[in-house]
């Protein structure tokens, strides 16, 4: 069973949607106990850092998140989600995140519109088992303002071009990050999600 986290932010029911397409057994919980005997975890996300990683405290989730990681239960971030996995974010202020990622979370300052709104093609970077059939003409769709600057290379996986080098898919152990869409990202999206189901171990 994999866990949708239900903290008050993010396109939950699309996420859901598409792991019914792929068969993937799932639920929308935000119960603590169904989480950690979860066999995978989600964490979606949409809106501003500040306020989800306050809604996370509020709910004790951090501490299960932590406690999920420590047992090396697969944790995949989601947009707003995958920011949350940083160290910090300077969104509003200066805040911390859950830091299983080193890095921060900054303001997009390039010449293109911002926020990104829009598909963009990923950029290979270093080797995944979450990018299992993926090449750099595959594109996905993002929405965000935002971005995460990885401390350690190592933990980046892809890129794409947006004026600068924008992370796009992260790794550490057995937690994982997309900064994109993959439930509105169409087959490449799918495949995406269907590797993240391949990593669990049911």
């Amino acid at each position: 069973m994999i866990s949708v986290v239900d903290y008050g932010m993010g396109n939950l029911h699309s996420v859901i949607n598409a792991l019914d397409k792929l068969n993937i057994e799932c639920q929308i919980t935000d119960n603590h106990q169904e989480i950690l005997e979860s066999d995978g975890i989600i964490l979606p996300g949409v809106g501003a850092f500040p306020q989800a990683i306050e809604y996370i405290k509020e709910k004790g989730l951090d501490l299960v998140l932590n406690k999920a990681v420590e047992k090396q239960i697969p944790l995949l971030g989601i947009c707003l989600g995958m920011q949350l996995l940083f160290e910090e974010s300077d969104e509003f202020g200066f805040h911390k995140g859950l830091g299983y990622i080193k890095g921060k979370v900054t303001k997009l300052k390039v010449d293109y519109k911002v926020p990104q709104v829009g598909w963009n093609n990923l950029v290979l970077e270093n080797d995944s088992p979450i990018l299992k059939g993926i090449t750099n003409e595959d594109y996905v769709y993002f929405v965000h303002s935002f971005y995460a600057q990885v401390s350690d290379n190592k933990d980046l996986n892809a890129y794409v071009d947006y004026g600068c080098k924008v992370t796009a898919v992260v790794s550490n152990k057995n937690v994982y990050g997309f900064q994109f869409h993959p439930e509105k990202s169409g087959a490449v999206g799918l495949k995406l999600l269907k590797n993240f189901g391949e990593l669990v171990k049911w």
